[in-house]
């Protein structure tokens, strides 16, 4: 548990998992790709000032947009970037000292002559130590002049992101020789200069320069692997653009696996409907229970004085339904309640999941280990009997419940295998309607509300709860959207089942030629998105199965295994 400024965690603090993951403290960062970057970055204008290291971060931060980017043209100079569909301008303007220039440069966006960026990038140290070899006369006077920027910086800052990157340690041992003077005893008397002075004369929380520090950790970690001692990798400069990035989109884009710098979501009114529900259901199985608990110690027996005889004891008043609904909604809100704090609010730290082969493989072990010592003997004898197809499905939740908690999905054998494990699950769930409906002959809506009740009750309540679409829960919609299909296909007239069947082998053809009309409604439509698109864009339909504001999610998981 800790409270706090989640963007101050990611713009300070980190560490890696493995070789290349930054997970930034108590947070989670999402991975932006190019065309939710450049939705978020639509209309906007952002300039990074600076020297080499920032021009790094440029071309790091735009290939986040347009991928295709190259590294090219003059070095020491300004270079212009635009996306025209997007309406995105990006600028590096070549400054590499803190000087009079960049502060002119800075004084004309706040006196409005030139166009004032959205998000600006500044930076710059390691030029002033080369340059004058790492003196003290160039530290005292890179304060003076970062003291005169400090001011401009913070006018910005209350209208615009104004971010200062600190210097990035070196290795030293692989400086050439005109860059031996730059070394990590100057470069963190410069940093300190930098975040002593910045912000130093704002009491206004709004109007605070961003200092970019994480950029030292992820150098410190990564800059034996530079190419000349002084520039980052680009794995590491690409981590330091997904970071700027999510300063900015997470409260824009609000990604789902991206906490950081994210504030908590208002409730809706219909979470505040279901916390008042909840409420009251613990109010009233309180009182129900008390008034209860009062009367049973009422006439409860006690030993008769005058005849010294004992009354017979009075058993414990039966629980009534309305006490028991109770306190199953008592239960049941308590466990939302746990939901909501962990996953939407804002109290407990998070992490993105980082798989490794042992946190899959270990809890498999032990589960399979576990099950050799729980054994049942079982009267059915036929294949596929309903307490063989229970533990099937019963050992493929945990195995799904497994990969999903350790994050597997990133690694590609343990991903194929799982996907035979939902398909696998989804052929059981049809084929145990399906044998239902053979067997029994129950068509009748009570048997179909009770299954859509079943599938759907837990997830519906999540959805008001978490405030998340009915789609985000993928699975559920799926099985159920199968379960009707397979409900009706039956259903139509000639209502097919076991016991007509057997009057006669025609009913098996009727069956059979039920399957195959199926089976061609099902290929023809996974082979026109369009054509399924347009189904459930319909209202109501569209309110279920849509997510981001269309159905292509609700497509991809239902072509996946639409066969099986």
């Amino acid at each position: 548990f800790k409270g706090g400024d989640t963007c101050e965690y990611l713009l300070s603090s980190g560490r890696f998992l493995g070789e290349k993951v930054w997970q930034p403290h108590s947070c989670m960062m999402h991975k932006y790709k190019n065309s939710e970057a450049k939705n978020c970055l639509i209309d906007k204008h952002i300039a990074f000032i600076g020297d080499s290291r920032i021009r790094q971060l440029f071309y790091s931060f735009i290939k986040l947009i347009s991928p295709q980017v190259k590294e090219e043209g003059n070095k020491h100079g300004n270079i212009l970037f635009e996306d025209k569909s997007a309406s995105i301008k990006v600028d590096f303007l070549w400054y590499p000292e803190v000087n009079g220039s960049m502060r002119q440069r800075i004084k004309s966006w706040t006196e409005g002559s030139v166009a004032k960026p959205h998000i600006i990038v500044a930076g710059a140290a390691t030029w002033s130590i080369k340059i004058h070899n790492g003196s003290n006369e160039a530290l005292a006077q890179y304060k003076i002049n970062i003291t005169s920027i400090a001011p401009l910086l913070e006018k910005l800052a209350k209208s615009s992101d104004v971010y200062w990157v600190l210097q990035d340690p070196v290795y030293e041992d692989m400086l050439s020789e005109s860059r031996k003077m730059i070394t990590n005893e100057k470069i963190d008397a410069y940093n300190e200069a930098a975040v002593r002075i910045l912000n130093s004369s704002s009491r206004n929380s709004k109007a605070k320069v961003k200092v970019f520090s994480v950029s030292k950790l992820i150098a410190q970690e990564t800059i034996m692997k530079s190419a000349d001692g002084l520039h980052l990798p680009e794995s590491s400069r690409d981590t330091n653009a997904m970071i700027l990035m999510n300063v900015y989109c997470n409260k824009i884009m609000k990604p789902i696996d991206g906490s950081c710098c994210q504030p908590q979501p208002p409730l809706t009114l219909i979470q505040k409907l279901a916390f008042c529900f909840f409420t009251l259901s613990m109010l009233g199985y309180l009182i129900i229970h008390l008034i209860h608990r009062n009367n049973y110690r009422k006439n409860k027996s006690c030993t008769d004085v005058e005849s010294g005889e004992e009354k017979p004891a009075i058993s414990a008043p039966s629980v009534s339904t309305l006490e028991m609904l109770l306190h199953c909604f008592c239960k049941l809100g308590l466990i939302m309640t746990y939901f909501y704090l962990c996953d939407r609010a804002n109290l407990f730290m998070k992490e993105n999941k980082f798989y490794t082969h042992s946190s899959f493989f270990i809890p498999i072990v032990y589960i399979l280990v576990l099950g050799v010592f729980y054994t049942e003997s079982s009267k059915e004898t036929k294949v596929l009997n309903r307490e063989q197809t229970d533990e099937w499905k019963g050992w493929m939740q945990l195995v799904i419940l497994i990969y999903h908690i350790s994050g597997a999905s990133t690694f590609l054998p343990v991903y194929m295998h799982i996907r035979v494990l939902v398909a696998a699950y989804l052929f059981q769930t049809g084929y145990g309607h399906f044998s239902y409906f053979w067997i029994k002959g129950d068509f009748g809506v009570y048997r179909v509300c009770q299954v859509l009740f079943r599938l759907n009750f837990l997830v519906v309540v999540l959805c008001i709860v978490m405030d998340r679409p009915y789609q985000f829960y993928y699975f559920v919609p799926l099985v159920t959207v199968w379960f009707m299909i397979i409900y009706a296909t039956l259903a139509l007239w000639p209502q097919i089942v076991q016991k007509k069947a057997n009057g006669s082998c025609l009913w098996h053809f009727g069956l059979l030629l039920k399957l195959i009309c199926l089976l061609t409604c099902i290929y023809l439509l996974s082979y026109s998105q369009g054509t399924f698109e347009k189904i459930f864009s319909f209202w109501p339909l569209s309110k279920c199965f849509e997510l981001n504001g269309n159905v292509y999610e609700w497509w991809f998981r239902w072509k996946l295994d639409r066969y099986v």
